[in-house]
């Protein structure tokens, strides 16, 4: 089996792994899956956006003893979002999650024992901003606390603050178009 073969695979089975929230999430994990199937690239091979279709991940610090994640005030995007990148090629996306942390928070990132270093969530979005580009997002669940030291990345981040998980009203230009229903389903996995 090549590597291309291989990380296909290893995306595949990450994503059909995915217990959807509702239709919504379905039909993305039912249009990723075909996008997988079909041969197309799946990485970015060429910064900013080519192929235009890509893999990229999305990491919730998540503080379970308080309820919130970590969100970043994303310059290029103009929104609060979780931070991740672009899932480079042939990279695992689990490994792409725990090298983020490390890259834009300083941070040797931890799976939670919620999900494992199975993601969550899945998207398929239109990004914002120049060289506007379709990702497919892995959405995984990371062990923090509020009490950590965290380095962002000034280069990528405005800012960085910690959003309550019941408290904040998730809908609105302000945050990804997928983040109420994420922060949904993690509350209802936190809670069970």
């Amino acid at each position: 089996m090549s590597v291309e073969e291989l990380s296909r695979r290893i995306v595949r089975d990450l994503v059909s792994g995915v217990s959807p929230l509702d239709e919504v999430e379905r039909g993305h994990q039912d249009d990723i899956l075909a996008w997988i199937d079909s041969g197309h690239d799946l990485f970015r091979m060429v910064p900013p956006a080519d192929p235009p279709k890509h893999l990229a991940v999305y990491f919730a610090l998540f503080d379970d003893e308080l309820g919130a994640v970590m969100m970043v005030d994303h310059k290029k995007a103009a929104a609060w979002l979780l931070p991740g990148g672009h899932v480079d090629p042939y990279e695992d996306p689990r490994v792409t999650a725990l090298r983020e942390a490390e890259e834009e928070l300083q941070i040797a990132g931890k799976f939670h024992d919620l999900t494992g270093d199975a993601p969550l969530f899945v998207s398929v979005t239109e990004t914002r901003g120049a060289h506007s580009h379709t990702d497919v997002t892995l959405w995984f669940v990371l062990k923090a606390s509020q009490s950590e030291l965290f380095r962002p990345d000034p280069g990528e981040f405005a800012a960085v603050e910690w959003f309550n998980l019941r408290g904040t009203a998730w809908d609105g230009d302000r945050f990804d178009p997928n983040m109420a229903r994420f922060v949904r389903k993690l509350v209802q996995l936190a809670s069970s």
